[in-house]
């Protein structure tokens, strides 16, 4: 399996928007970042570490303002954190190895795929396409992405 880590060279390549959500708990405006309407078939990855943290399989729109997501590729890459910041109490949701802050996940999704709402950061993923997710590493990810994994 690939190793995951924070990574001081990406963190030095993070735009000052990707930096302030992913290193300082930041949150991007609704409605502004690079993958809400995104709906090519691929893998979101922690713009930091590189981890696979959601698929377009899993991606749904919730009107929210931010991509939203039913469930992680793996429970093994998020890490959720009770976050009482802003007069409320909320799920953080962070990515396992390389820490950074991904969004929150909420109760209110479509029941029909399990119920959750991981509202994540554009700021924080980088999208790989699947047709280069094999050259950058990410193959055994495929069959996620297709659903060649649940007999499609």
């Amino acid at each position: 399996m690939k190793e995951y880590k924070k990574d001081p060279d990406a963190i030095a390549r993070l735009s000052p928007e990707q930096y302030r959500v992913t290193q300082q708990n930041g949150t991007e405006h609704p409605g502004t970042g690079e993958y809400l309407h995104n709906d090519e078939p691929g893998l979101y990855v922690d713009i930091v570490s590189g981890e696979p943290l959601f698929t377009s399989r899993d991606k749904f729109d919730s009107g929210c303002g931010w991509p939203s997501f039913a469930k992680p590729v793996s429970e093994g890459f998020i890490n959720e954190v009770r976050d009482t910041s802003h007069g409320m109490i909320r799920t953080e949701v962070r990515s396992s190895h390389g820490d950074s802050h991904l969004g929150h996940v909420f109760t209110d999704g479509p029941q029909a795929l399990g119920g959750l709402r991981y509202c994540i950061n554009s700021a924080s993923l980088r999208f790989i396409p699947l047709d280069e997710m094999e050259a950058e590493g990410y193959g055994e990810y495929i069959p996620r992405v297709t659903g060649a994994d649940d007999g499609d």
